[in-house]
Formats: C-alpha cells, sequence, structure tokens
C-alpha cells in the first residue's frame, strides 16, 4: 500500500531538490553554529566589542554589495555552480577561521580577511538558492518553498542551543570546523544535481503567463533595468518589498528588545521568549502554506495575510505584558511566513528564467540595502517618542503600501494560473 505525503512534503520527491534541501539543511545549521562561536572566541579572547562590530561589519558589507553580482552570476552560469564555488570558498574560509581560534588570541587582520571572504560567499550564494528552485521542481513550487524556507527557521530556532553546548563544552574553534563541514556537504550535495535541460517551472501546470503584465517567456530576456521601467508589476513587488522591510529592522532589532527592557521589564528572558513565539509562528505559517492548495488569487490572499499582520504587530506593545505580546508575535510570524510564501512563489512563477537570478538579487538587495535605514529610524523614533510607537507606524508603511497594490488590477491578477486568468477575463467583474 502507497503511503500518500502530505502536501507540502510532495517535493521530497524530486531527488535532485531533497539533495539541495539536504545540503541546504547542513549549511544553516553550520551558520548558526558560527553565529555563536564568532562573538564568543572574540570576546573571550580580549578581541573587545569594537572588533566584534568591525568584524560584522566586514562580513556584512560584502555580502549586501555583492548580492548583485550573484544574481547576475546566477543566470549567466548557472545557479548550482555559483553556489557549489561559494560554499568551497566559504569551506575554506570557516576553516582557517577554527585553525585560527585553535592558535589562541583573536587577530584582527586574520579575522577581518576571513569575514570579508564569507561575506563575499553568502552574497554570491543568496540570489542563486532563491532562483534554484524553480528550475528543480514543477508544480510543487508553493510547498518547496516553504520546506527551504521552513529548513532555514528550524536552523534559527535549533542551531544556538546546539552551538551553545558545542562552544561551551569543546571551545569556538571546532564549532568553526563544523561550520566548514557543512559547506563541503552542500557543495557535495549541489554537485549531485542535474538540472533539467529546461526549467521547470517552464513546464509547470500551475505557471502563470499573461503577456500583459509581462514579456513573454520564451523571447529574449531584456536587462534588468529595462525590465523594472518596462514592468509596472515588478515596480509593485518593490514598492511592498521596500515598504515591509522599511519597519521590519526598527522593530525587531530595536523596538522589541528596548520594550522588553523597559515598559515589559521582561528581562532577557522575556525577550528571549517573544523572538522564540515570533519564529515559532513564522515555522507554522510557512508550513501551511506548503500545505495549502495554489490560491485562485495568491496576491489577494497575501495582501489580507499582510494587512493582519501590521494590525498584529501594532498591537504587540498595548496588551499588557510579555505573555499576551507573545502570541501577537506568534501571529504576526504565522501570518508573515505564510504570506511571504505565497509571493515569493507567485514571483518565482511569473519572472523570466533568464532573469530569475537578477530579480531575486534585486529584491534581496532591496531588503537587505533598507535594513541599516530601518534600524537608525527605529532609534530616533524610540528615543524621542518611546518603543511602543515603532509598531503602529512600522505597520502603517505596510498597510499603505499594500493597499495602495491592491488598487492596482496587476496586482490583484499576480500569480493567478492560466485558468483562473481567463476566467476572470471572461468575467471582469471578479477583477
Amino acid at each position: 500500500m502507497t503511503t500518500r505525503l502530505p502536501r507540502a512534503l510532495t517535493p521530497l520527491r524530486n531527488r535532485s531538490y531533497a539533495l539541495l534541501l539536504a545540503g541546504q539543511l547542513s549549511s544553516n545549521v553550520g551558520d548558526m553554529l558560527y553565529a555563536v562561536a564568532l562573538p564568543w572566541y572574540v570576546l573571550a579572547t580580549h578581541g573587545g566589542a569594537l572588533l566584534l562590530a568591525t568584524v560584522l561589519a566586514a562580513y556584512g558589507i560584502p555580502r549586501t554589495v555583492l548580492i548583485a553580482v550573484g544574481g547576475h552570476a546566477s543566470d549567466r552560469f548557472k545557479p548550482w555552480t555559483v553556489m557549489m564555488g561559494a560554499d568551497a570558498v566559504r569551506a575554506a574560509a570557516a576553516a582557517a577561521l577554527g585553525i585560527a581560534a585553535a592558535s589562541g588570541r583573536a587577530d584582527a587582520a586574520v579575522l577581518i580577511a576571513i569575514a570579508i571572504t564569507l561575506g563575499a560567499g553568502e552574497g554570491m550564494f543568496l540570489p542563486a538558492s532563491y532562483s534554484i528552485i524553480p528550475s528543480l521542481v514543477g508544480g510543487g513550487l508553493q510547498a518547496a518553498n516553504a520546506l527551504s524556507s521552513a529548513n532555514t527557521q528550524l536552523a534559527t530556532l535549533l542551531g544556538p542551543a546546539v552551538g551553545g553546548v558545542l562552544v561551551a563544552t569543546l571551545g569556538p574553534s571546532p564549532a568553526f570546523g563544523i561550520d566548514a563541514a557543512t559547506f563541503v556537504i552542500s557543495a557535495l550535495t549541489l554537485a549531485r544535481i542535474r538540472a533539467a535541460r529546461h526549467p521547470a517551472a517552464a513546464h509547470s501546470t500551475d505557471a502563470v503567463d499573461d503577456p500583459g503584465d509581462r514579456d513573454d517567456r520564451t523571447a529574449p530576456a531584456p536587462s534588468l533595468l529595462r525590465f523594472v521601467r518596462s514592468q509596472p508589476l515588478m515596480q509593485l513587488v518593490l514598492v511592498v518589498n521596500v515598504a515591509g522591510n522599511l519597519g521590519s529592522g526598527a522593530v525587531s532589532e530595536v523596538a522589541l528588545p528596548a520594550l522588553a527592557h523597559g515598559p515589559f521589564q521582561a528581562g532577557a528572558s522575556g525577550y528571549g521568549a517573544m523572538i522564540a513565539a515570533f519564529g515559532a509562528g513564522a515555522l507554522a505559517g510557512t508550513l501551511t502554506a506548503g500545505q495549502a492548495r495554489q490560491f485562485m488569487r495568491p496576491a489577494v490572499i497575501a495582501s489580507i495575510a499582510f494587512l493582519l499582520d501590521a494590525l498584529a504587530q501594532a498591537l504587540v506593545p498595548y496588551l499588557g505584558g510579555v505573555e499576551r505580546a507573545a502570541v501577537a508575535l506568534a501571529a504576526l510570524g504565522a501570518l508573515n511566513g505564510f504570506a511571504n510564501i505565497l509571493t515569493l512563489t507567485a514571483f518565482q512563477r511569473w519572472a523570466p528564467p533568464a532573469l530569475m537570478g537578477r530579480v531575486m538579487g534585486l529584491m534581496m538587495l532591496t531588503s537587505m540595502g533598507v535594513f541599516p535605514v530601518s534600524v537608525m529610524l527605529g532609534g530616533i523614533v524610540v528615543v524621542h517618542l518611546g518603543a511602543a510607537a515603532v509598531f503602529p507606524l512600522a505597520s502603517a508603511t505596510i498597510v499603505l503600501a499594500v493597499g495602495f497594490a491592491l488598487t492596482q488590477p496587476v496586482w490583484r491578477r499576480f500569480g493567478m494560473a492560466r485558468s483562473a486568468r481567463a476566467t476572470a477575463v471572461e468575467h471582469p467583474s471578479m477583477t
């Protein structure tokens, strides 16, 4: 008797995707080990907070700068090739960091050089990691995106605990060594992947195609700049993406810890509980999206989820304490995770395959590029208006952007399957 897999797990039948997921799980766990071991190593060897901040900046700047380069390379050389190269470089850098940690005191020049290499590798890797999925799976793209996102979230929830135990018992050097090994595992799984000659997404049974919304998929891809200028939907997607991220850093990195430390008097444990609640909610929302069938109007459903997400976020500081705030944050995470999978999947189905790496790189660049602005604005608002004010202000940017997008027919049609789109054309009142 054949056991029927839940819809959310059906992409695992695809051997190439299963290999990709296994490699990324390994790499994600390694990233969490690095995130725990690096600050412990720097601070424990008297490197100081200034050196730690410098190393983190040396990692973050090249990562952001090279995202656009990684997207272009992904389109030109194929995503798995770029990912394998990035993993090989990062494996060597992490191994060097493990050797440096075993030698004793943190050396600024060595740490900064290694951080730049790791950050550059991450920047090259990220756009390719999003553009490879449509080339491996067909009708299960939404479930595949959900599994990949859940993979990352699960590693984020569990990895720090494993890393803490490992560093406490064996020290940071073995943690860096294991991180290097996870990059090797990821590269080996990628080497086993053999993508189809034609991208699977192009033949997907739930693919979308609207010549009125973008150029024909079979036509030669224009330059990225020309594509953005000529596609109103791409411009809307960028606006919603920037608006959503404009407040996220302010909320998560500035206002929430200030709220826990100040008005809530929650301490570190309360702050950690609120973060965990958001993470658990995000994991649940992501898996729910993977289990769901394709919606007739995914952009509209996602927009409703984003608006409810904004409401939950705005209520967080006004619910009277950590427990109720944690419930709101869990709802926020669930709605956000669910909506992100719907919009990501619609975007991957819509974007021209020849431009997939570049458009994914642009999306990630705008997300990360707005982060420094977000935390700066968050700090200013906290100082002048208090931590609570950040939450409704951040929510307002989401409401304005999503509300405007919903007034545009091109957004309301975004992600519709061909059959549903034909019905909408026959019955305009549905639009």
